[in-house]
């Protein structure tokens, strides 16, 4: 069972928050001070409209001087000990830890800009909240192959945090997700994920949700509900199927790898599972992670993003379905799939492979 977190809260050298969440039977104070001299945090992120495309274009060139791969002696997601510089994290251990970051594209209001973007144009402050959440103290763990009692803790503080972040007045969606990898992108090796609580609907979703809405007034059903009774039903690319949660490869997957797992339940969010929901998600979404791990033969560490799609808090919030979306960029040992020409400049997607082959190759591995 993934009881309800509540964490403990304590606050950094610069007043950022944060947040330890102990697995299921440890309790501890967390009362390790923060003994860095740390400069205040940099609010100058700013967003601009871009009228040809009506996305909104977060700008936040402190983020450049971010702390990028360093070495496991001055990883900042590490416990702080006798033995290495203070880091993010002033206790000596911890399982799973969540704090407000230091470099965010998002940040707290200014007293003066409380305003959330509308739908107008312009130069505006980056209001919301980019948190982290780190998985483990151990600098090598991965979250596929750690305890059980260790992923519920991790879906107990995805549910809390979401909760919390979706009840600020200027947040409009709540993304949780996981980037692995320097392939990805990632600037620190330690397993850890990130929440971003938006000002605005992502572009992303506001397309599905076009999408779900159009098929609402067609058929008076959910898209996404639809899509998975589909997937199931057929059978071809399908690679899990539980008593509260599925798992396919999309009929257009993007990816070279690519699975999406839904509740069979509508759900809008991560709060809104229960408890049967939340312990299979605990096993399932652990299973897949280590799938991914073993696609191909001789990749130890397959580099993937794992993203929660979530249903929007305010703006048609009844159109959103929970899911997540998983996915690498490796199409082959040691080769990536790049997002060139048509990707990129377009948007028009092409993939190297066949949705159903990998969801059979998925299905060899369980």
């Amino acid at each position: 069972m993934t009881p309800k977190q509540d964490p403990t809260r304590r606050t950094l050298a610069d007043g950022r928050q944060i947040f330890y969440f102990d697995d299921a039977g440890r309790t501890r104070a967390h009362s390790a001070r923060d003994s860095r001299e740390l400069p205040a945090l940099d609010h100058s992120s700013r967003m601009r409209y871009d009228v040809l495309t009506g996305e909104w274009i977060t700008m936040a060139s402190h983020r450049m001087t971010r702390t990028h791969l360093p070495s496991a002696a001055e990883c900042p997601l590490c416990p702080t000990n006798e033995t290495r510089t203070p880091t993010e994290i002033p206790d000596g251990d911890y399982d799973v830890a969540v704090f407000e970051n230091r470099f965010p594209s998002f940040a707290a209001a200014p007293e003066e800009a409380t305003d959330g973007p509308g739908d107008g144009v312009g130069d505006r402050p980056a209001i919301g909240h980019c948190e982290v959440m780190c998985f483990s103290s151990d600098h090598t763990a991965s979250v596929g192959e750690l305890p059980l009692e260790r992923m519920r803790t991790i879906v107990g503080a995805w549910i809390s945090r979401t909760e919390e972040l979706s009840a600020d007045p200027v947040v409009e969606q709540v993304f949780c997700f996981e980037n692995r990898g320097e392939e990805i992108g990632v600037t620190l090796t330690h397993p850890h994920g990130q929440i971003y609580a938006y000002p605005y609907v992502t572009s992303r979703t506001r397309s599905m949700l076009t999408q779900a809405d159009k098929h609402f007034e067609r058929t008076g059903r959910s898209l996404l509900a639809d899509v998975l009774a589909f997937e199931r039903e057929d059978g071809t690319r399908l690679i899990y199927d539980g008593d509260h949660w599925s798992a396919y490869v999309p009929t257009a997957a993007r990816w070279p790898i690519e699975i999406h797992l839904a509740p069979h339940r509508d759900v809008p969010d991560l709060p809104s599972l229960n408890d049967q929901e939340r312990e299979e998600l605990a096993v399932v979404y652990q299973d897949l992670l280590r799938r991914i791990d073993r696609f191909y033969p001789g990749v130890d560490r397959v580099p993937y993003i794992a993203a929660w799609h979530q249903a929007p808090v305010r703006i048609d919030r009844p159109l959103g379905r929970l899911h997540l979306q998983l996915f690498s960029i490796l199409r082959a040992p040691g080769k990536l799939k790049y997002l060139a020409g048509s990707e990129s400049a377009m948007g028009a997607w092409v993939n190297d492979t066949i949705p159903e082959a990998v969801a059979a190759r998925l299905r060899e591995l369980k």
